[in-house]
């Protein structure tokens, strides 16, 4: 009996080690092999990320649950491996450069069941995506991803702006938020957070986790676990049944959701999920992995496709002063609007909302003040367009006929506000706007949206997104509010998914002791000289002038400087920069750079070297911190004089202060 006892320990253990022993490595090297990523497969799939032979994402479990439980990845062999390598470039189209590299090395693991999982290695990170290899429809109950680190490391995380304490119920928000600095175990778990996020790995640098190619799928936000340095992936459960609001008909809110995440094609690529790894700060401002991973342009010819500048209404409360006419929303405001944008060479002005009858929900329903018709006649005969601004709901309502309708009137885009979700339904929604704007040659602003995921190449008639904590938020924001810090973050960490709608412009401006938010008349944050470099900071080829035509026409210099940026770009420089500190950007158009510098509350001096502008006469127009900037933010000098030979010039920032200039040559 102890003999039978012994044995069948003995054959036990051989069961238990055996998964073990089954284990299979698989490793992949970034093409310069200072990123590797080792995946192992036994009971399940983990990965783990090495820079440099340092360990800096341990070992972390991924995989899909199917509907009626089903566990890819789970107790199976993989079947086949396939390793490429691409070294190519993409051309691009209004983006922040004209051509971006692509150069990876990939590794598929194909999986008995007819499933699979794709690594890609470049120099600058790695990303993964599942595949199906199937017929028909499928369930997608779950996704799995626990990312580890092995370390507590400091995050940079933005919370979602619903504090609900049903973590079900923050799944509804408009993705607005500035950024906690806190490690890995100390962030709230009671909080959703919101990609990107940014982790600092201390001497190995930062390493960025966001997604790419989010199409037909829920978004991914993050949590942690308040023991253990732990991130781990939960998603958004698909829409049952959703109401409208009563009042405002902007709102489409979910009541119920089903028990699983996704309902999809069985033969499909799921979103990468992307893991952008730097050195430096600089690099992260700078970074193309999303529009790389994103899918490539459906559009058969763009070339109809214009980014430019819009003269905004809202943001002003359509205050306009030294006029005959009672300002608001009627004809009178909006020709003013146009006559503005022509003066200084804008594409468009943009009705925002109350063009429609409040509350109706009904894009077709305009109210009396309004001739769409006579202001679109008006615009052609100035060479500026109109872009009409619509809630999800009323858009939604009967998107093709709304889109035809007033391309056929003449206007020539969206700005479409109010999604406030990420669920499979609302990022289908995205898509079906984009190429319903696309068919009819509408360019496309989504508003109150999630962060981008590669829309932009996908579809390029989408210009821009917010997903940020923009200047908006100074109409209402309490004098404790600190944009100024936000600002020189999010280039490094919001900016890297894609282009923000953050809505520049202000000719109002404050120090910390003087901001206070007034809607009417609304002021920012920071000096009139970092209001000047917004523009050549922030990526934003459908880009805002948000203060009124009045406050413009009195500050002819600023006015004309910020016109003339363009808003997109044959080449992008980061630099200098660190995150939530500073940020020196150049950028090239043509023959002609510009600079834009932004620091925090801290007054600053930077060396900068601008030996990349090449050989040749130059010149610099540039705009400074006044010397009284500190107490009078709206202080300012223009200088225009000759690049020095040297090509080194120091800026000088006061307290939230800025730089911004415009460099070419002399003929």
């Amino acid at each position: 009996m102890k003999l039978y006892r012994t044995l069948v320990c003995f054959i036990l253990s051989l069961w238990f080690w055996a998964p073990a022993k089954a284990q299979k490595s698989y490793a992949l090297d970034s093409p310069n092999s200072r990123l590797s990523v080792v995946i192992s497969v036994d009971d399940s799939v983990r990965f783990s990320l090495y820079k440099d032979g340092a360990e800096i994402v341990s070992p972390s479990k991924i995989g899909l649950t199917l509907q009626e439980g089903e566990q890819l990845f789970v107790g199976t062999k993989v079947a086949k491996t396939i390793r490429t390598s691409v070294n190519t470039s993409i051309p691009t189209l209004c983006y922040r450069k004209d051509t971006v590299t692509d150069r990876y090395n990939e590794l598929i693991l194909k999986f008995r069941g007819n499933y699979s999982v794709i690594f890609r290695m470049y120099d600058d990170g790695m990303a993964y995506r599942f595949g199906l290899d199937r017929e028909g429809e499928t369930i997608i109950e779950q996704e799995t991803a626990a990312y580890r680190f092995p370390k507590d490391y400091k995050t940079y995380t933005a919370y979602v702006n619903n504090a609900d304490k049903k973590l079900e119920n923050q799944f509804y928000a408009s993705f607005e938020n500035t950024y906690t600095t806190k490690t890995l175990t100390e962030l709230d778990p009671n909080r959703l957070k919101m990609l990107p996020l940014l982790i600092d790995l201390e001497k190995n640098g930062k390493l960025c986790i966001t997604e790419s190619d989010l199409e037909d799928y829920p978004g991914m936000m993050l949590n942690n676990d308040p023991d253990r340095p732990v991130l781990e992936a939960i998603h958004a459960r698909y829409p049952s049944r959703c109401e409208v609001d009563t009042k405002k008909r902007l709102y489409i809110y979910v009541r119920e959701r089903e028990e699983y995440i996704a309902r999809t094609s069985a033969l499909r690529l799921f979103p990468w999920r992307a893991f952008i790894v730097v050195d430096r700060d600089e690099e992260l401002a700078d970074n193309d992995m999303v529009y790389r991973l994103a899918s490539p342009c459906r559009i058969e010819d763009p070339s109809w496709i214009k980014p430019g500048k819009v003269a905004w209404d809202w943001w002003s409360n359509w205050n306009l002063y030294g006029v005959d006419f009672r300002a608001g929303v009627n004809n009178d405001t909006y020709k003013y609007f146009i006559d503005f944008a022509a003066k200084y060479g804008l594409e468009y002005i943009i009705l925002d909302a109350g063009w429609s009858v409040y509350g109706a929900g009904d894009l077709m329903q305009v109210v009396p003040e309004i001739d769409l018709e006579e202001l679109v006649a008006y615009g052609n005969s100035k060479n500026v367009g109109l872009i009409l601004w619509a809630g999800c709901n009323a858009f939604e309502k009967d998107m093709e006929k709304a889109v035809r309708h007033f391309a056929e009137m003449g206007i020539k885009g969206f700005k479409i506000d109010y999604m406030n979700r990420d669920d499979q339904w609302m990022v289908d929604f995205l898509y079906r706007a984009a190429k319903t704007c696309a068919d009819h040659h509408m360019v496309v602003d989504f508003h109150g949206v999630y962060k981008p995921t590669g829309l932009n190449r996908t579809y390029p008639n989408v210009l821009n997104f917010e997903g940020v904590w923009g200047m908006e938020q100074m109409k209402w924001s309490s004098p404790s509010s600190d944009m100024v810090t936000y600002d020189v973050t999010i280039p490094f960490i919001r900016m890297l998914a894609g282009p923000m709608d953050y809505t520049p412009g202000a000719m109002r401006n404050a120090g910390k002791s003087n901001y206070r938010p007034v809607n009417s008349e609304p002021m920012s944050q920071g000096t009139r000289c970092r209001q000047l470099a917004m523009y050549v900071v922030f990526d934003a080829p459908l880009n805002m002038l948000s203060d009124s035509p009045s406050n413009y026409l009195q500050e002819k210099e600023c006015t004309e400087f910020i016109a003339d940026v363009p808003t997109v770009w044959d080449e992008t420089k980061i630099l200098q920069g660190k995150v939530a500190e500073y940020i020196v950007t150049a950028r090239k158009k043509d023959s002609e750079w510009y600079l834009g510098a932004m620091t925090d509350w801290d007054a600053r001096e930077l060396e900068v070297d601008l030996s990349f502008v090449g050989k040749g006469d130059f010149e610099i127009e540039y705009f400074t911190d006044g010397i009284n900037a500190d107490r009078a933010a709206r202080d300012y000098k223009k200088v225009i004089a000759p690049l020095p030979s040297d090509r080194e010039i120091t800026l000088k920032m006061a307290p939230g202060g800025g730089f911004a200039a415009r460099i070419y040559p002399i003929k």
